[in-house]
């Protein structure tokens, strides 16, 4: 039985991008070896957008409040890549990685099929 998911992240500096997810996001982590860093996320969802194009996968955060998110971020020195926006779907934005790439942010706006954590 499938029991959950994996995503990779490649990376140009795959050390610095791990030292983000754990210092910058905090998210809890396990050392499998040498520091390569594996790390606990959040509940997650999955969807399937059709496209014309070549198929492709994108990896999005999920929040409650992106502005005050965006705003934490920004205090400790998190680059942000484009503007808050208002999609149909949600408030989005998107965040640079250390290594180069780009996360994506996004409080939606929509039926969500995941438990937000109680606080």
């Amino acid at each position: 039985m499938i029991q959950g998911a994996h995503v990779i992240i490649y990376s140009r500096d795959a050390d610095a991008d791990r030292a983000f997810l754990r210092d910058m996001l905090g998210y809890p982590h396990v050392d499998a070896g040498n520091g390569w860093l594996i790390f606990r996320l959040p509940p997650a969802e999955v969807a399937v957008h059709p496209t014309d194009g070549d198929p492709a996968h994108e990896l999005f955060l999920m929040c409650d409040d992106v502005t005050a998110t965006v705003e934490e971020l920004t205090a400790k020195g998190v680059e942000f890549t484009m503007p808050i926006t208002e999609q149909r779907w949600g408030l989005r934005t998107a965040l640079r990685l250390p290594g180069g790439g780009e996360l994506g942010l996004y409080e939606p706006r929509h039926p969500v099929a995941i438990t937000p954590p109680a606080t």
